[in-house]
């Protein structure tokens, strides 16, 4: 599905990635987790082409896309949410879900997927004509999931979703990415929550300073000494029995279902 190969992306003179390799299979979520500056955020730019790579190889779905023009990456189906949310503030709520289908010419595609995004955010629906600024952090957040989704994307990137929200927003936002991949959208998830990255993703990486210095399970990295030390030894947000709880369904032996949330 996505494949990167040894690629190097350079600000100027300052090295940011040096050598990434990483992919995303069909119907995967896969988390990428490091410090601040690790080269994440630019990891995923160059994907959606605001970056545009030294060297290296992306690949979407067999194509090479590294260094097209990111309209054109959008329109291979590739659905970038980046940290911060950025919706248009002055507009409604509505009227960004629609510009997320701005690329689907079929009338009825788009009123199915609206209703795909009310159901899966029902906030959404009745605040249909609120203007955007307007929303609260969480609110905006979901309003940019939800726009992504309009692009009925064959992949989804996302970076940072969790970052300033409640922990009762970053619980919808899991639920929301678990949706997701229960869609069959593959996800490349960048989150410095690790322990709620790690319990999403079925497979992780782990980046240093623009290399990629683990890689995995994510159930290996969990349990993995230097991950533990570095990234699991905060405070531990147990969302994941609150969302089996919700599906109505325990998974014991599953990727997802991680009391160390």
């Amino acid at each position: 599905m996505l494949e990167i190969d040894t690629l190097d992306v350079f600000y100027d003179e300052v090295q940011a990635l040096k050598a990434v390799s990483l992919r995303v299979d069909k119907g995967e979520i896969v988390t990428l987790i490091g410090p601040n500056g690790a080269g994440k955020t630019t990891t995923l730019k160059a994907i959606s082409g605001l970056v545009k790579p030294t060297s290296g190889q992306i690949y979407f779905e067999g194509k090479s896309i590294g260094g097209l023009p990111p309209n054109k990456i959008v329109g291979l189906g590739v659905a970038h949410v980046p940290e911060g949310r950025r919706v248009f503030p002055q507009l409604t709520v509505e009227e960004n879900l629609k510009i997320g289908a701005h690329l689907i010419s079929e009338s009825r595609k788009v009123r199915t997927t609206m209703s795909q995004v009310h159901e899966l955010f029902p906030l959404l629906k009745e605040r249909h004509n609120q203007r955007a600024h307007t929303l609260s952090g969480g609110e905006q957040q979901m309003l940019a999931l939800g726009r992504a989704m309009m692009s009925q994307p064959r992949l989804l990137i996302l970076d940072e979703p969790s970052l300033g929200l409640a922990p009762l927003v970053v619980l919808e936002v899991a639920r929301s990415i678990l949706q997701f991949g229960k869609m069959g959208i593959p996800i490349l998830l960048v989150e410095q929550n690790a322990h709620l990255a790690l319990a999403l993703a079925s497979r992780a990486y782990v980046m240093e300073t623009g290399s990629i210095t683990l890689s995995g399970s994510a159930a290996d990295l969990r349990n993995n000494p230097d991950v533990l030390v570095s990234y699991l030894s905060g405070a531990r947000e147990n969302l994941n029995r609150r969302i089996q709880s919700d599906k109505g369904q325990s998974d014991p032996g599953g990727p997802n279902n991680h009391p160390d949330w």
